[in-house]
């Protein structure tokens, strides 16, 4: 059964790494003593062992210990035997060309759909959906597919930003973009707003957070959808 965590961010404006978050993944994470996490999306280019340094202070809070999957000479393995797995945030073109270059795309879609506890933040979030198209990223490398790992049946955009009415800049909104998007597609996308994530229990699909959400559906009006909103129907 898929128990996932799919959140906006890692970190919210004056807290710590995960802090907001704590409370659910105590619960998410329950009977794991140890998760891998996957570094791959490296955030302004740092390592790989300094990025999983960051998460290890994090879960030291929860008793869990934190291995890199670059510590694995075979990543795919590490993730079959993984209690529980975090992916991290920072650059979704990055994270996506890694997975398919170390062959684990399939392996990790395979592995979390039967049941292995999963959380994503930012990028590790996005490729959550059906295909990455809608991440706010540079396109710093090119993955060979954009199709990702399809747990939900929609894309998201992460950190979700509302236009500013008092703004002078007259350049795209979030909004306008996944317009762009819908141009071209008739995937639904979910703008998710910082602080809010999404509670995934096999096909239920639960909106969590104090903000709500905003539904884009192809030649519609967007939707706001509040917290607690179930949106297991969403196709």
């Amino acid at each position: 059964m898929k128990n996932i965590i799919i959140a906006s961010t890692s970190t919210l404006h004056g807290g710590d790494y995960l802090d907001y978050l704590l409370p659910e993944l105590q619960l998410h994470f329950k009977d794991c003593k140890t998760i891998l996490f996957i570094s791959y999306a490296r955030p302004g280019g740092i390592s790989h062992e300094e990025y999983t340094a960051k998460v290890a202070s994090a879960f030291a809070k929860m008793d869990i210990a934190v291995k890199g999957i670059h510590e694995f000479e075979d990543p795919a393995s590490a993730i079959q035997n993984a209690q529980g797995i975090f992916t991290g945030g920072g650059n979704t073109f990055l994270l996506v060309s890694q997975l398919y270059k170390n062959n684990v795309m399939t392996v990790l879609a395979e592995t979390v759909k039967n049941g292995t506890p999963y959380l994503g933040t930012s990028a590790g979030s996005n490729i959550c959906g059906l295909t990455m198209q809608t991440t706010n990223d540079m396109p710093i490398i090119y993955p060979p597919s954009f199709k990702t790992l399809g747990w939900i049946p929609f894309n998201l955009n992460p950190h979700y930003l509302d236009a500013d009415i008092q703004s002078k800049h007259m350049g795209e909104t979030r909004e306008t973009r996944i317009q762009e998007f819908h141009a071209f597609n008739s995937v639904p996308v979910l703008g998710l707003r910082e602080g809010s994530w999404l509670d995934v229990k096999e096909s239920k699909i639960i909106l969590k957070g104090t903000l709500s959400a905003r539904l884009f559906r192809q030649n519609q009006a967007p939707e706001e959808l509040e917290s607690g909103s179930d949106l297991s129907s969403i196709k």
